[in-house]
């Protein structure tokens, strides 16, 4: 049977430009797009925004969302909506652009513009308010709810994405698990055993750490293959501290850094007997000597703040680059 019906003829569906005028027909759904544009909003905030009962925002959303133009997630008992205007198509956006111009001006959406702005207010009076009345508090309920340490691991994401980085003085593997999600490769370096085994069961989640054993005055890395080395409370146990920072700097690549991490000078002999420390401490100057001679230029030492819980010596950091280049070469297998 023939018929002459255009549509049925074609056998094409409509425009879907004629979807989106009609998903848009509605004043009101106009301004909940205006006001979801770029930010997310709860059905309750929409309501206060826009003096409407939820029934009637909640119905406006659900045919927003089957039409595309909004997208929601949850956030603990509450779904946050927003447009989804970097998922429409073409014809859409510029429909959008058409629609906003047109609607943005009308006295509705003006006034929902200046309620938003107080309603985007009260979230952050509650916020101070919180801030206000915890501020004493705060390090305590941080700990608590977080734990001590996870700013620190966080900084871990400052390093290049395609570093490799050289745990000198790795011990038990607590700065490569630190370090290893954020960069490339990690070579773990040091010279007893059990730590190394230690190490292991402590990285075995991790396919990008590398664990080797070597002295730190004869580090098993072919030259110029690290990005960035730490050596954390390792160079008050070496005998010969000139020997290792030289090595450090010849497995460094030009302009690599060095990130020293040590105690400051003290006079806690028994750390000698208990402890095998070789020195006990090292001063501002003796750390600037030792990497100066060892190769490394544009050095900061900073002492670190004490922790009111820790009962040994205080700590600095000391940090530098790789500008000189080594004159001693050697080779390693990989």
């Amino acid at each position: 049977m023939l018929s002459f019906h255009p549509v049925i003829r074609m056998n094409a569906r409509a425009p879907a430009i004629l979807d989106h005028l009609s998903a848009l027909s509605d004043p009101t759904r106009s301004r909940i797009l205006l006001l979801l544009d770029r930010r997310e909003l709860t059905v309750s905030e929409l309501c206060g925004i826009m003096q409407l009962p939820q029934s009637t925002v909640s119905r406006h959303l659900k045919a927003l969302a089957d039409s595309g133009w909004i997208a929601a997630r949850a956030e603990g008992t509450s779904n946050l909506y927003t447009m989804t205007r970097d998922e429409l198509d073409a014809p859409a956006r510029r429909l959008w652009l058409l629609v906003r111009e047109q609607v943005g001006p009308t006295p509705a959406a003006v006034q929902d513009q200046r309620r938003l702005q107080t309603a985007l207010a009260e979230r952050r009076t509650k916020s101070q308010e919180f801030f206000s009345s915890s501020a004493g508090q705060w390090d305590r309920m941080r700990d608590e709810l977080f734990g001590e340490r996870f700013h620190l691991a966080a900084l871990a994401a400052l390093a290049g994405g395609d570093w490799v980085v050289g745990d000198l003085g790795c011990g038990t593997g607590q700065v490569s698990a630190a370090i290893a999600p954020f960069v490339a490769r990690v070579i773990a370096v040091d010279a007893s055993a059990a730590m190394l085994q230690a190490a292991k069961k402590r990285l075995h989640g991790f396919d990008n750490v590398d664990l080797r054993r070597g002295e730190l005055e004869s580090l098993p890395i072919d030259d110029a293959r690290i990005d960035c080395a730490t050596l954390m409370l390792v160079l008050h146990h070496v005998p010969e501290p000139e020997k290792a920072l030289a090595e450090v700097a010849r497995v460094l690549k030009p302009g690599g850094r060095i990130i020293l991490v040590d105690m400051l000078p003290h006079d806690r002999e028994s750390y000698r007997q208990q402890m095998g420390h070789v020195w006990l401490g090292f001063s501002d100057d003796h750390t600037r000597r030792l990497l100066t001679d060892a190769g490394f230029g544009e050095m900061r030492i900073v002492a670190l703040p004490p922790d009111a819980r820790a009962k040994g010596p205080g700590l600095f950091v000391g940090t530098a680059t790789k500008t000189n280049a080594t004159t001693k070469t050697r080779r390693h297998e990989e």
